[in-house]
């Protein structure tokens, strides 16, 4: 027998005007009891307590879905300390998933829950109405104003949406083409550098860490494209912005007190105000990190007084922001959060797809020489558009790449209003009720695993954990589930819905440029061979890492390539 999937109760506005109503009567019975006789207070108390039974059985009609989920395996911490401690967050999501459905329940600290979500539907009806009706936890926004600022990461709403307003025509693809020169130019500081060291080796090869490299370029590239400035960490000029940056993303293993309180402020962020030696470091380095942006905006006023330029660059905008309208205005720490925020996403979550990037073609000579095959087919120095449509195989490395690897491991928000979340497909209550929708109560906190769903078997087929470029360009390689994910490309590693990343199309030509002026010039091989393991280490993001090595190291064997 077919068993019928129940949705849960919505409220009607009758009852949600009722509810309100009776909260009203509430405020004016206390108001009365101030003045009343004995008496009066004793019969008003009568009526209130009948009043307040009544409200809150209006309440209870509207609750949070009971769901199934794994059980706590720590007393105080619930599941939360395994997940902190993981690598591959994604594939124990996964694995849930295939246990209790679509959607279930984890236990997090002191008793908190969390629904997660491994459904298309679901996911992109939530993300659909972020900012307004799903925001960021308080935990994640308290950690965030701390370290980078009250910006585009931090905000919810209105502000969120004047703060994108303000610089989205420096992302758009009308500035991506006046952009791509200047990224080609950047990256072409690489290849000269390679050549340079190739050369001076005498081996015809060298050992060089491309992680570091590929945090050079991206912090130079979006220097120049979005702050007229160049930071010049391509010629090993002293660059205190690196030190900072690195400082912040860069993994760390904290002391038992400072793990402890870590973990706990991202649920109760007051606990944020006790001293430790983590919370030390990271206020010196936002202070160090203002003092640099203060200098950039100094130099960008300064060059839009003496030269102005009819190129939209990000500065600019945020600094015309500054001076407009009431209402539309953006304010000075809004721009500072601003800059700290695109900086930190260049240099960290850029850097970081362009590493895997060159890992996986280092690992699959097949792939790289294919690449390489198709770019040299071409000739010339490609244009945005060219770069953008003309190389399917390319588009099809750096989509593999983003879906294997993403930088963003979650997507965490918290109802700010009752709601109900359809789904795909029904899932079990853990009162064994079949529903095709779940309740959530306002405060809710649900999460998404980005590399859980990027990476599902259940979503993307069996071969889904492989790293398999050919799928983008098969007539059924991207499968007809992973087709109603909404993110860009079908993947939600740039998010979705108004939060999406605005800087996806700048991510992705510099990647693309990247590839293309690397492949084509060198050859590229794991130091230590095709099997050399590469772990990902977790910091603000995960960064990968040769195992082994002292440090954040990817070593590769690179050598120019002849023909």
């Amino acid at each position: 027998m077919k068993i019928r999937a129940r949705a849960p109760h919505r409220p009607s506005q009758r009852e949600m005007d009722t509810a309100s109503t009776l909260v009203r009567i509430y405020d004016t019975f206390q108001a009365l009891v101030r003045s009343a006789s004995p008496v009066d207070v004793a019969t008003g108390l009568a009526a209130l307590w009948a009043l307040r039974t009544v409200i809150q059985a209006c309440r209870k009609r509207f609750r949070t879905t009971r769901l199934r989920g794994p059980k706590s395996t720590s007393l105080l911490f619930g599941v939360a300390k395994d997940l902190f401690a993981s690598s591959d967050t994604g594939t124990i999501f996964e694995e849930w998933s295939k246990e209790y459905g679509v959607a279930y329940e984890v236990p997090m600290i002191f008793g908190k829950k969390r629904i997660v979500l491994c459904d298309p539907k679901a996911a992109a009806y939530l993300l659909s109405k972020d900012t307004w009706s799903y925001v960021g936890t308080t935990g994640a926004k308290e950690h965030m104003s701390r370290t980078i600022g009250k910006g585009l990461f931090w905000s919810e709403g209105e502000s969120h949406r004047r703060q994108r307003r303000s610089i989205a025509p420096s992302f758009n693809s009308t500035t991506m083409r006046k952009l791509s020169p200047a990224i080609h130019k950047t990256v072409d500081k690489v290849k000269a550098a390679w050549e340079a060291n190739i050369d001076a080796d005498g081996s015809g090869s060298v050992v060089l860490d491309v992680e570091k490299w590929m945090h050079y370029v991206s912090l130079d590239s979006f220097g120049i494209a979005g702050f007229s400035y160049d930071f010049g960490s391509l010629h090993g000029k002293p660059n205190s912005m690196i030190s900072v940056l690195d400082a912040f993303g860069a993994p760390s293993s904290p002391n038992f007190w400072d793990g402890t309180v870590l973990l706990i402020s991202l649920f109760y962020p007051i606990i944020l105000n006790v001293p430790t030696s983590r919370v030390a470091m990271f206020t010196k380095l936002r202070a160090r990190m203002s003092e640099i942006c203060e200098l950039l905006i100094d130099n960008a006023a300064k060059e839009q007084e003496e030269a102005p330029s009819e190129r939209v660059s990000t500065i600019g905008l945020l600094l015309k922001a500054e001076d407009g309208v009431s209402g539309r205005r953006v304010t000075r720490e809004e721009v500072m959060a601003q800059i700290r925020t695109l900086l930190f996403a260049s240099y960290e979550t850029t850097a970081i797809m362009m590493t895997w990037a060159l890992i996986e073609i280092a690992r699959h000579p097949n792939v790289q020489t294919k690449l390489r095959e198709e770019l040299l087919s071409f000739g010339e120095e490609p244009s945005y558009d060219q770069l953008t449509t003309g190389f399917p195989y390319l588009d099809a490395v750096v989509q593999e790449t983003l879906r294997v690897h993403s930088a963003v491991q979650d997507l965490i928000r918290q109802a700010s209003e009752d709601d109900v979340i359809p789904l795909s497909e029904p899932v079990q209550t853990r009162s064994g009720e079949v529903v095709d929708s779940i309740a959530v109560k306002c405060g809710t906190e649900i999460g998404i695993s980005v590399p859980g769903m990027n990476r599902s078997e259940a979503i993307w087929g069996p071969d889904a954990k492989m790293y398999r470029p050919e799928r983008w360009l098969e007539p059924d390689g991207v499968t007809r589930k992973a087709q109603e994910v909404r993110g860009y490309r079908h993947l939600l590693t740039f998010g979705d819905g108004p939060r999406a990343c605005i800087g996806k199309l700048f991510a992705i030509a510099e990647i693309k440029t990247v590839l293309s002026v690397v492949v084509k010039n060198f050859v590229l091989e794991m130091r230590d061979g095709p099997d050399t393991k590469v772990e990902a280490v977790r910091g603000i993001t995960l960064r990968p890492k040769v195992v082994g090595e002292d440090g954040i190291k990817v070593p590769m064997r690179i050598r120019q390539y002849k023909g």
